[in-house]
């Protein structure tokens, strides 16, 4: 009897062992612990906003240790912050020249730097003001009554600016239309005046235009009208993760990334 009785109450501490575990195992609190990530920051310019949102989500996807930051801004400006000692990984630039500086003073990790993109500068107006404009088929009908407001980037910091003001100048009108000019801090800003219809035409990049429904392109600029437009990017030596910034790098310049480019109204950049 005593014997039987022995064998039950173990049976039952059993049972109320397993169970007491399975609770636990069920618990929220007993989750499997996540993955650290590696934090890049990349310092880019305006102009990447729209693909950089679909390659920063295909990197993390594809690379889960990874955690991409993306800082915005006008080329000049993100120079200015990485010479200051702003955090960074990475630059990539909408100019060779912003870029040139920081090499210039050491601030680049050496055989990092590559033309990641490329671009072109075109003339847009507003799509409903544009019946307004059929004068306007070349950056020299800039002079035209019809087009009392033009919009374009500061050309000390925003390198669409310095592309159209080598356009201006080149076509003979950058002196004649300086009443008329209204800076963007970015290419994008510039975007916004146009489509808001706050000036009356723009000087951006063809990525910029073929991004939004409200603007419409009215001209190309020719090729030798200004400096070749490049985007260089590169590791900085001041990273906190090197290694990992050379991943991000080197996933930019993937087949996966470069067609992203392509799909947004880049060119493709140097393999």
């Amino acid at each position: 009897m005593k014997k039987g009785l022995g064998i039950g109450i173990a049976l039952m501490l059993a049972v109320v062992s397993a169970s007491g575990c399975s609770r636990a195992d069920s618990e929220p609190n007993s989750q499997p612990i996540a993955t650290e990530k590696t934090e890049v920051i990349l310092s880019a310019a305006a102009s990447l906003a729209a693909p950089l949102e679909r390659i920063k989500a295909d990197l993390e996807r594809e690379q889960p240790d990874l955690r991409l930051t993306v800082n915005l801004g006008a080329s000049g400006s993100l120079q200015k912050q990485i010479e200051q000692g702003a955090p960074a990984d990475l630059f990539w630039s909408a100019a060779s020249k912003q870029m040139d500086e920081l090499g210039q003073k050491g601030l680049l990790l050496a055989d990092t730097r590559v033309d990641a993109a490329g671009n072109e500068l075109v003339l847009i107006a507003p799509k409903d003001r544009v019946a307004m404009l059929k004068d306007v088929g070349s950056f020299a009908d800039l002079t035209q009554a019809s087009v009392r407001k033009i919009g374009i980037g500061s050309p000390e910091t925003v390198p669409v600016g310095t592309y159209g003001q080598q356009v201006l100048q080149k076509t003979k009108v950058w002196d004649a239309l300086q009443s008329k000019l209204v800076y963007g801090k970015d290419v994008k800003q510039v975007l916004t005046y146009v489509e808001r219809g706050d000036v009356d035409a723009g000087i951006v990049y063809r990525s910029d235009a073929h991004g939004s429904d409200h603007v419409q392109v009215l001209a190309q600029a020719e090729a030798d009208s200004h400096q070749p437009i490049t985007y260089p990017i590169a590791v900085l030596k001041s990273s906190a993760h090197p290694d990992s910034a050379k991943r991000v790098l080197a996933y930019i310049r993937s087949d996966h990334a470069q067609d992203i480019l392509v799909q947004n109204g880049f060119a493709k950049g140097v393999k």
